[in-house]
């Protein structure tokens, strides 16, 4: 096995970009709540996981680099892993889609792909990242709790008029 490395994807690795999205089984939801003393969650877990699947996007290298950049994880030629990030207005990358192909799945590449983000981050005099997450999906959200994101925000707004309407999105925050 090579050594997985973590580079911008430009026009000489472009295709990356096109990394399908997999299923996922998701155990349960997190829970957040709010009190004076700051932001609280717990887990419910679920009686049998749950399988997720996301559309696939169609990213254009273009349209990236006006508000961001994306970041990919590599092994020789094959890419594993992408990170889409942009640029906002509050001095945050903002971290729009993070995907590792389900055979490559915990071997610590999203970390990578978020350490990278932050060194880039950090040469643009960025503050931190952001990013938001669903709470009924649990993994994400354990993983940016673990990475030492922390919870800024709860919307159960997002998804009213979706068939989704039952979800809610976390907003997490991680300051350098």
């Amino acid at each position: 096995m090579s050594e997985i490395i973590i580079r911008r994807i430009d026009e000489s690795n472009q295709q990356a970009l096109q990394l399908p999205n997999e299923a996922f089984d998701s155990p349960g939801k997190l829970v957040v709540t709010r009190s004076e003393a700051g932001w609280h969650y717990h887990e419910i877990l679920f009686e049998s996981p749950q399988r997720q699947l996301f559309p696939n996007e169609n990213y254009e290298l273009e349209l990236i680099q006006r508000s961001g950049l994306a970041v990919g994880a590599f092994e020789e030629d094959m890419c594993m892993g992408i990170a889409i990030l942009e640029k906002q207005w509050n001095h945050y990358l903002y971290l729009s889609d993070l995907k590792v192909a389900a055979a490559y799945r915990r071997r610590g590449i999203s970390s990578m792909l978020l350490d990278k983000a932050i060194e880039i981050a950090k040469t643009m005099e960025l503050k931190g990242l952001s990013t938001i997450a669903q709470d009924n999906n649990l993994g994400a959200n354990r993983f940016y709790l673990k990475y030492g994101f922390t919870i800024g925000g709860f919307n159960t707004k997002d998804y009213h008029f979706t068939n989704q309407r039952e979800k809610s999105d976390i907003y997490y925050y991680l300051d350098f």
